[in-house]
């Protein structure tokens, strides 16, 4: 799965930004798009930034008929989470490090008729949360620190990767694997070979002259890295 992170975007053009991942490329029967469109929200307090809210993810929601990936980087997403399930995204990711309750919280956004996830920063271990884990729905490993776009990518947290994809291999858990920071040409198959399900990626879609087409090169990467993986 590719979910380009519209924090690269243009925000005064996010519905033609949404579309311009949307729409099949050009060529012999097109490719496909993404299959998640990222939202990061970010509060300038739990992260050191500002970017977007619920009224925007609304009114985003009503343009695109991509699935949104919201990944609330936000104090206090026990409170504010639900009203992004409710919204009509198709995943909510809170992180670890914020949430109070986060085994209700899933509860909560799965009610709200979301998927939920749960986001670890860099430094922060899986292992302590591997049980709270399975009530999740998705798995967010950021491999960069939050806040901002265009970092470089911090290979050492694939051994979580790793990790959580045994995990998930022996039925442990059942969660989609997903990455956020620094994919790119360079650096998504190294991580699809980690065991990555869904890789988010921002300046190497939205950087591009044709984002489509950057999300179906990023596609074919995955698939030539991880061949045994692969499901059509």
């Amino acid at each position: 799965m590719i979910a380009p992170s519209i924090l690269s975007a243009d925000f005064a053009r996010l519905a033609e930004e949404a579309a311009a991942v949307a729409t099949p490329g050009e060529g012999t029967g097109g490719y496909p798009g993404a299959d998640w469109l990222h939202v990061d929200v970010m509060d300038a307090h739990f992260v050191p930034n500002l970017t977007l809210g619920l009224p925007v993810v609304q009114s985003l929601r009503a343009a695109t008929d991509i699935p949104l990936d919201c990944h609330l980087m936000i104090e206090d997403p026990d409170r504010w989470a639900p009203g992004y399930a409710e919204a009509g995204a198709k995943n909510v990711t809170v992180h670890v490090e914020a949430a109070h309750d986060p085994v209700m919280l899933a509860r909560d956004l799965r009610a709200a008729g979301a998927l939920a996830g749960l986001s670890i920063k860099p430094n922060t271990p899986l292992d302590p949360y591997v049980e709270v884990l399975k009530h999740y729905d998705t798995l967010l490993v950021m491999s960069v620190e939050p806040g901002f776009g265009g970092q470089s990518f911090m290979p050492e947290v694939l051994d979580k990767v790793r990790t959580a994809r045994r995990l998930v291999d022996t039925g442990h858990l059942k969660l989609i694997v997903e990455i956020d920071g620094g994919i790119n040409a360079d650096t998504i198959e190294e991580a699809a070979e980690a065991g990555v399900d869904c890789f988010v990626a921002g300046s190497a879609v939205y950087g591009a002259d044709d984002p489509a087409r950057a999300v179906a090169a990023l596609r074919e990467s995955v698939r030539r890295s991880a061949p045994h993986r692969w499901a059509d």
